[in-house]
């Protein structure tokens, strides 16, 4: 059911819409709350009064109207909503989303939005065959985006084929689905700690590594659309604060630990930074360029992976860290597990060729006490979404109990 969920229902042009009104009353049936923005498009088909008498709200429809934005300003209507919803979702709309467009409040509310979307294609079946719509389809999937349909069947102007806008029961199924799959941390506490940290030598100068922060941060931001409370300890990174997680920002490897240390008690702590081993002995001014070089003398950092392992009766039920690896992958990351007493350790390869630091891709292989299991190229997005749904099903027992 979708008792008090907020849908914001953005409806594009296409012969399609008409099944949308079908697809409002199908969810309020069910609890929903709705709100409709129709495109100009899709005011060819069906009207705004339509939508809002069978919504029971008022219909959207103009990103410049002076009485919408004082009533409900267009980001609103993205923030106050669960879930996207575009049914139909035209070609022409689909390629705004894709290319990032904002020309229309249905476009500005889809860029606007840090929430689920959930897509419904409608069109000629050559439109849906074309190479570009296809491009555009798959980018929206590495973002995220969901979709439901298109299916087979009769299409406007006596033609058949793919490209008939899936019915309103399924699209309500769809809906139903993520929302069911969103909470499936809910009420479980994580820990997450991203980015690298940096070591000071003294006031101006510091230690660091090229950690990006990207895989951590993906991480969390999964975590926390699974419906967990997330808290994010992140090093020194450009990467922007993931939704509905709270960030505590840190510099060196002892503040991550006492950070760390202050989010327990968690469910599961997820170790994704890349914590200096070593820290110089730190001056308290500025060295001074001499004829030659400092030496500089290193002191071994807490260890946060091991610590958290090994936290007794406030240790996470299930603790994951990370191996960068240049050579040997797999059996330094499997030693590193047996040394460190955590459950899991995600093992990659962070050689200069793999382009893994600072890049949008990672190749994972997931080493716990059953063995090995190697996974795909995937967007650190999508990594952090495999992670995610890993943990939820191995915590899923706890929760049946």
């Amino acid at each position: 059911m979708l008792h008090g969920r907020r849908i914001l229902l953005i409806i594009s042009g296409g012969i399609a819409a008409y099944k949308s009104l079908d697809l409002i009353r199908r969810l309020r049936e069910r609890g929903a709350l709705v709100r409709c923005i129709l495109t100009a498009g899709a005011q060819q088909f069906i009207t705004p009064l339509s939508a809002a008498a069978l919504s029971g709200e008022k219909a959207y429809t103009d990103l410049f109207s002076l009485t919408d934005e004082s009533e409900m300003g267009h980001l609103r209507l993205a923030q106050e909503s669960d879930l996207l919803l575009v049914a139909p979702a035209s070609a022409d709309l689909l390629a705004k989303m894709a290319g990032g467009l904002a020309d229309d409040l249905a476009s500005t509310a889809l860029l606007a939005s840090d929430k689920p979307i959930l897509i419904a294609p409608a069109m000629n079946f050559r439109m849906w065959q074309h190479a570009a719509t296809q491009d555009n389809l798959a980018t929206l999937v590495r973002r995220g985006v969901k979709h439901v349909g298109p299916n087979s069947g009769p299409l406007a102007e006596n033609e058949s084929g793919m490209g008939r806008v899936a019915e309103p029961l399924e699209i309500v199924a769809a809906v139903e689905n993520i929302f069911q799959a969103s909470a499936a941390l809910a009420g479980r506490r994580a820990l997450v700690t991203s980015g690298p940290t940096h070591e000071p030598i003294d006031p101006v100068r510091y230690i660091a590594n090229r950690s990006s922060g990207k895989q951590g941060h993906a991480i969390a931001a999964a975590l926390a659309r699974l419906g967990a409370d997330c808290v994010l300890v992140s090093g020194p990174t450009e990467e922007a604060d993931p939704p509905g997680v709270k960030v505590v920002r840190v510099s060196t490897a002892r503040e991550m630990l006492a950070a760390c240390e202050a989010a327990l008690p968690v469910d599961v702590a997820v170790c994704a930074a890349a914590v200096a081993d070593w820290r110089p002995e730190a001056t308290p001014s500025k060295l001074k360029k001499k004829d030659t070089a400092p030496p500089l003398k290193l002191v071994e950092n807490p260890d946060i992976l091991a610590s958290l392992s090994r936290a007794g009766n406030r240790r996470p039920r299930l603790v994951i860290g990370f191996a960068a690896e240049t050579e040997n992958v797999i059996e330094n990351a499997q030693a590193k597990r047996t040394k460190k007493g955590c459950d899991w350790i995600l093992a990659n390869d962070v050689s200069a060729e793999s382009g893994v630091f600072g890049g949008d891709h990672n190749t994972i292989h997931l080493i716990d006490a059953s063995g090995v299991e190697d996974w795909p190229a995937l967007s650190k997005r999508e990594v952090g979404e495999r992670v995610a749904q890993r943990i939820a099903a191995s915590l899923a027992p706890k929760a049946a109990e």
